[in-house]
């Protein structure tokens, strides 16, 4: 009879050690929290993936609770599962291919992947044609009268409206439109006549 209650006894030793240690798992989470979302996250770089791990971490910590032997903080002890929990969901994730850019890609095989990903933008030489045009465009935009000019630099180099162009210049939608029209004609003639 003595021997069955020796193993009541024990369960219930065993209850209140395990009461204890839910106890202060819940205050070491409730004040290290943020810091175990910032190590997983340090570590898969990924939100929803660093509170995958945290949570992963917190629920392995409750079921083994009782593996936790006082030799560290618990803390310690939970911030390891952590990073533990973080590091297999980076094994859980699909490995990157690498393909080689001097590679032949295609159908046909004729293409290398580097000559599919040149650059999409302008040329040096492009570029440099825009700048000579552009500045070509400005120093015939010099040479209008002022009230040409004053509309063609808000309607085409500010690229406003026609409305907001006579309210800038305090004249009629019309007027503006048809120093626009004058302007643009007397631009075509002195880059033509600039441009050979």
């Amino acid at each position: 009879m003595q021997g069955i209650e020796e193993v009541g006894c024990e369960r219930q030793i065993d209850f209140n050690i395990r009461e204890t240690g839910i106890s202060e798992m819940q205050d070491v989470v409730m004040r290290h929290l943020p810091r175990f979302y910032r190590s997983a996250y340090r570590q898969l770089g990924n939100a929803a993936d660093a509170e995958d791990a945290v949570q992963d971490a917190m629920l392995a910590a409750y079921k083994h609770l009782d593996q936790f032997r006082g030799q560290a903080q618990m803390s310690t002890w939970l911030t390891a599962i952590v990073t533990n929990c973080a590091r297999m969901h980076l094994r859980k994730r699909p490995r990157q291919s690498h393909v080689s850019l001097d590679e032949p890609h295609g159908e046909d095989q004729k293409y290398y992947l580097s000559e599919c990903l040149a650059h999409s933008g302008p040329s040096p030489e492009q570029e440099y044609r825009n700048s000579e045009l552009r500045i070509r465009l400005l120093q015939s935009v010099a040479q209008l009268s002022p009230a040409l000019r004053r509309a063609f630099q808000l309607r085409d180099l500010e690229g406003r409206s026609v409305k907001e162009a006579a309210q800038a210049l305090g004249v009629a939608e019309g007027t503006v439109k048809a120093q626009l029209s004058r302007a643009r004609a007397k631009v075509i003639r002195l880059m033509r006549r600039a441009l050979g």
